[in-house]
């Protein structure tokens, strides 16, 4: 008698990556001081990464930071409007059982009165097989 031994290789996609920089990004939007609710205008400019990979399994991962200044000019002129520094990380993965994704942001503004704002958040959820596991944000101002 004899043995027989077959060896099938496993079928799979090729694992990629994909990296992204950005320089000088300039954006307007409509938002409210994080720190004390005040309605206005931030215009940013920033510069960051963004990592892009997929696994031979399927899965996705990605992560990205972008930092850079900021301007905030409220629409009720008698405000102090704020300019500083931000920075915004987040991340996440993407798999056959569950998703992951993250995010911390902060910023330090200097208002044209003299007030100086430091705000920090993070949030966070997870899912498993479709129902959310983990979820929560966190924000904090402090001067």
């Amino acid at each position: 008698t004899g043995l027989l031994l077959v060896m099938a290789a496993p079928i799979s996609a090729a694992a990629t990556t994909t990296t992204q920089t950005f320089h000088g990004v300039t954006q307007s939007f409509a938002a409210a001081n994080p720190c004390t609710g005040d309605l206005g205008t931030v215009t940013t400019t920033s510069n960051g990464v963004i990592h892009l990979s997929a696994d031979a399994t399927g899965g996705t991962h990605l992560t990205g930071t972008m930092t850079g200044t900021f301007e905030f000019v409220p629409n009720d002129a008698s405000l102090p409007s704020y300019t500083g520094r931000v920075t915004n990380w987040f991340g996440g993965n993407v798999g056959a059982n569950g998703q992951g994704f993250w995010s911390t942001f902060s910023l330090t503004g200097y208002g044209s009165d003299g007030s100086v704002i430091h705000f920090n958040g993070v949030t966070q959820f997870h899912l498993s097989n479709g129902v959310v596991q983990v979820e929560f944000s966190l924000a904090n101002c402090r001067d």
